[in-house]
């Protein structure tokens, strides 16, 4: 950050990030905490009006051979597989155990436990209510500068002393490669964090005008309650944002964690508190979801929720929420972003060889467990020869296996209950008539739950495999006559209830702008001629809607304004002294 002031003889109180560069410029005091520039004019030695300017996106490592983080990340591999930790609840900023253990594994080496931990209940579930009501006293009046220092010295720490940290936790905990583990746990949630800073700032800046005599301000206030955040395992970075964006706009939380990533959420957790969170603010509570949800979603100071997770999930924690309406204090606010059955379609002008990379990476880069991932495909017969050719010669050849080993493209599934689902649907796709199985179609359970990239062609473009969310490595296409397109991006529109993402791929102009059209509301991020997945936070703001959920934009300023409350002052200099109007006065 740059702080900039009038008086070069006083000094702006610093923020908690860590400091890159002190020095002055025309007797102004500058200070940089990483990318992240903040203007200060002093009012006061306490007291600025703070201008954040926009981050750049955190560097992505490629962690190549001989290189110090390649060399780094795997000594932090081994270190992390060859200790098991015990995790504990932390409610009130203080360790909580309850002794119902469950295991947290190596998906790819499912003897393998990693740690073991603590899990909640009503109980805690009370416990951790009331340390966020505690904790919202202040929290919530706090400077939003000071709530802001916080998570940009977590920005700062991940970056920097806790990347690979994290990074080793997401690979181990979640069978993350490596190049999948640092765009999501580590990048994107710095960006996360450095982008909500950002973010809020233009929030707070945003005040009405005020005429001759009066002054008008909104004031931007936090939630009246908790919001409960409810996080997915796919994601290390949504699961720290889901309780982090809250946090920073003054809210206290309660975090529930998926039962397949406690191991890394919780280091995430351990992140924030060595960055200065203030005890009670979030409160890290995993526990059986149906248990946990139960106790939170009954009780009446509840403020919001703020989910990513299956669409089930998220319409029984709506239904539970409406049939305990008269119980809260305030209409929550509820959040959700709950998967995709996302598409590629491609127009007979498209370039095959961006296409089928596209459909490579887009259907199985992290095992297809994205809800982002490209799991249907609509193809023009005349470029499916060719495609089905480079697809055939180019899956079997996809490295799958321990993400410790670096040449692995993909690792393995999250749990048993996943390989079980998408093996039951690869079984499906070699039964059923009007389907074939092009490539793939191998799984072991053996030592990890291992899934071959595998590509299904259906005569049937209402298959179940072309409108249920799979949430794996299988990509099932339709091939359609070249003069249909119309037709085919009409049927992509009505055929899955979803709308997250979905992608195009052409060269002709107008087939773009038809298929924009066309798909308007099929897709809340749209992709021309790229994979549908893969979006950077300040650049796609993600969600959807339509099953996928309420489209309030993870990695934007419209998903920070669900958790304030805006209050319209105004103040009067002059107020009249006499109830009369010029009209009533006699000629």
């Amino acid at each position: 950050m740059a702080v900039r002031g009038r008086d070069a003889g006083r000094m702006c109180r610093k923020p908690a990030g860590a400091v890159r560069k002190v020095y002055f410029s025309q007797n102004i005091p500058i200070l940089w905490i990483n990318n992240l520039q903040l203007h200060c004019e002093f009012l006061t030695m306490t007291e600025a009006l703070i201008t954040l300017e926009r981050p750049a996106n955190e560097p992505v490592y490629d962690y190549a051979p001989g290189s110090r983080e390649r060399d780094a990340l795997k000594r932090e591999l081994a270190r992390m597989a060859g200790a098991r930790m015990e995790i504990p609840l932390i409610i009130g900023g203080k360790e909580v155990r309850t002794g119902r253990m469950a295991a947290c594994i190596m998906p790819h080496d499912h003897g393998h436990v990693l740690a073991e931990y603590h899990m909640a209940g009503e109980a805690e579930v009370r416990l951790a209510v009331a340390a966020a009501a505690e904790a919202w006293k202040d929290w919530s009046r706090l400077p939003w500068t000071e709530r802001l220092s916080v998570f940009l010295k977590a920005a700062e720490l991940l970056s920097t002393a806790w990347r690979m940290q994290i990074n080793a936790a997401t690979m181990l905990n979640q069978s993350k490669t490596v190049y999948q583990a640092e765009i999501d746990a580590v990048c994107e949630l710095v960006d996360f964090l450095r982008f909500n800073a950002y973010f809020a700032g233009r929030i707070y800046r945003d005040q009405p005008a005020s005429a001759k005599g009066l002054w008008n301000q909104v004031e931007w206030r936090p939630l009246e309650g908790f919001v409960f955040a409810v996080s997915p395992f796919n994601f290390t970075s949504i699961a720290g944002n889901l309780a982090a964006a809250p946090a920073l706009m003054g809210n206290t939380l309660l975090w529930k964690p998926a039962s397949t990533s406690v191991f890394s959420n919780y280091q995430v957790m351990r992140l924030f508190m060595a960055a200065g969170l203030p005890p009670g603010v979030i409160n890290f509570i995993p526990g059986p979801g149906r248990e946990v949800g139960r106790a939170v979603l009954s009780d009446g100071s509840l403020a919001g929720v703020h989910f990513t997770g299956s669409a089930q999930t998220f319409r029984t924690i709506w239904q539970a929420a409406a049939a305990a309406i008269d119980r809260f204090r305030s209409y929550p606010r509820l959040v959700g972003e709950t998967g995709g059955k996302d598409f590629i379609v491609a127009h007979p002008s498209a370039d095959v060889g961006a296409l089928v990379t596209a459909m490579v990476r887009g259907a199985f880069e992290y095992q297809g467990q994205k809800c982002s991932a490209a799991s249907r495909a609509y193809i023009p017969a005349s470029l499916w020869p060719d495609i089905e050719k480079r697809l055939r010669e180019t899956l079997p050849d996809i490295a799958v296996g321990d993400p410790r080993d670096f040449t692995n493209f993909m690792g393995a599934v999250i749990d048993a209950a996943a390989y079980e689902k998408i093996c039951g649907y690869i079984d499906f796709a070699a039964k059923a008539g009007g389907m074939r199985i092009v490539s793939g179609g191998g799984a072991d359970r053996n030592r990890g739950f291992f899934i071959k990239p595998t590509l299904v062609e259906t005569r049937d473009p209402h298959a179940k495999l072309m409108t249920d969310e799979v949430f794996g490595p299988l990509l099932t296409v339709f091939v359609y006559q070249d003069s249909d397109f119309e037709q085919v991006l009409q049927l992509c529109d009505r055929t899955s209830p979803y709308g997250l993402t979905g992608a195009v791929f052409a060269t002709d102009r107008a087939a773009i702008r038809l298929a924009r059209e066309v798909l308007r509301h099929a897709a809340g991020n749209f992709y021309v001629n790229d994979k549908p997945t893969g979006a950077v936070v300040g650049m796609q703001p993600f969600g959807g809607g339509r099953a996928s959920g309420t489209n309030d934009k993870a990695g934007s300023w419209l998903n920070l304004l669900r958790w304030v409350s805006p209050r319209t002052i105004k103040e009067t200099f002059m107020p009249p002294t006499d109830y009369r109007y010029i009209h009533m006065l006699e000629p």
